[in-house]
């Protein structure tokens, strides 16, 4: 089993901490996985079975527990002396008012470290941090990135092949066990349907799931693009579909709910400013980019930028398109306190494409760390701005 360090390295400073512990990410990212890799690490210090509570909301032998009260109630049985519980809830967002039942557990019971996992943004939404008013900590899980793909697979991270098999056909763990391209296709269609089955159609109860593949399928093809809601409504005209910009941004929201795309904001470096208009869009796993997608290849140079963006917000960075005057820079990565600058390209293959990306990052005038990523392997480092072979940084180090 591969051990996600990248995660649990954050996370095991809280395991006895009463802050509610929540990991949050895409269906089948690995959240369960690592929940069962927290427990074992708890079990050699030497805690006993007994006072270890794994409840799995999507296996039939919980269904009774999706009541709040009957799961409170089940979860106070199991609590039978003052020596420390550790109670893990996977998939909460299956049990009505789960956001009651937790606070309420965390309030009456002094000797439980709680973790809880969900597979949409209803565990990021206001009413839960009303309720449990700073009294949690929260992880974004991530599909697999390339050195975990590489480290579980086996596979030469320095082959062609190893890197683009994981540029198209994505992170999601339990797709590396299928080599046949229409198996890996079945299991990704399989984990998409489920994501707007239950976490767009029933939860939301948006039902157009043909509006929903449009408006993916566009999104798809402006990746690393700025996005206009007018463009996307005259695509949708074009396809038989009238929508209102308001309807047009209801859907978008359930999309970002359901942790299938990411909206990434603009930051004004010179004047130091988020700003809220001409977002972009990126894929959080790029195997449901590629099945949902079009045309038959995937544009490779947005791809590549689609996996620098998942790499650096797996690395656990707050990640802006920044905004220069004129021109932006692809990524400002933010940790910290820190800070760094990425322009990322498919080749360097001339040298107006290296002054486009180079002379970009030359505009900043401060001293945080600046990086071009391409595909070279040639290094074409100049003036204090480093240049990366994707492959190498991604294989890197923080």
């Amino acid at each position: 089993m591969l051990k996600r360090e990248i995660y649990l390295s954050r996370i095991r400073g809280f395991y006895d901490s009463d802050l509610i512990k929540i990991l949050v990410g895409i269906r089948r990212c690995g959240k369960s996985v690592i929940l069962k890799q927290i427990i074992e690490e708890i079990k050699e210090k030497g805690i006993e079975e007994d006072h270890i509570l794994y409840i799995n909301f999507e296996f039939v032998e919980f269904e009774d527990l999706k009541d709040y009260k009957k799961l409170n109630g089940y979860i106070k049985e199991k609590i039978k002396d003052n020596k420390k519980y550790y109670i893990f809830l996977d998939e909460i967002q299956n049990v009505e008012k789960f956001e009651i039942i937790v606070n309420s557990l965390r309030a009456s019971l002094e000797n439980i470290s709680i973790f809880i996992t969900g597979s949409n943004s209803k565990l990021l939404s206001n009413e839960l941090s009303t309720v449990l008013s700073g009294r949690y900590v929260l992880f974004n899980i991530y599909p697999l990135t390339y050195k975990e793909y590489i480290e579980l697979t086996g596979k030469n991270s320095k082959e062609e092949e190893s890197f683009w098999d994981f540029v198209k056909w994505g992170g999601l763990p339990n797709r590396v066990q299928f080599t046949d391209e229409i198996n890996i296709k079945d299991y990704l269609h399989s984990v998409f349907d489920s994501i707007i089955l239950r976490d767009v159609v029933e939860r939301l109860g948006l039902k157009d799931t043909t509006l929903f593949n449009l408006i993916l399928q566009y999104l798809i093809d402006i990746t690393g693009r700025e996005f206009s809601a007018n463009n996307i409504i005259k695509y949708l005209k074009s396809e038989g579909k009238i929508t209102s910009t308001e309807t047009l941004y209801t859907y978008i929201d359930a999309l970002c709910k359901a942790l299938i795309i990411q909206k990434i904001y603009r930051y004004d470096i010179h004047g130091k400013a988020i700003l809220k208009t001409l977002n972009k869009y990126y894929m959080t796993d790029l195997g449901i980019a590629q099945i949902k997608n079009n045309n038959f290849e995937i544009n490779k140079c947005f791809a590549i930028e689609n996996v620098v963006f998942n790499e650096l917000v797996a690395r656990g960075y707050e990640v802006y398109i920044g905004k220069l005057s004129p021109g932006e820079i692809d990524f400002i990565a933010s940790k910290s306190g820190r800070r760094k600058y990425f322009q990322v390209a498919y080749l360097l293959s001339d040298n107006n494409v290296k002054e486009r990306e180079f002379g970009a990052l030359r505009k900043i005038e401060d001293n945080y760390p600046k990086y071009v990523i391409s595909l070279d392997k040639t290094d074409f480092s100049q003036n204090g701005i480093m240049h990366k072979n994707i492959v190498d940084w991604l294989l890197g180090d923080d």
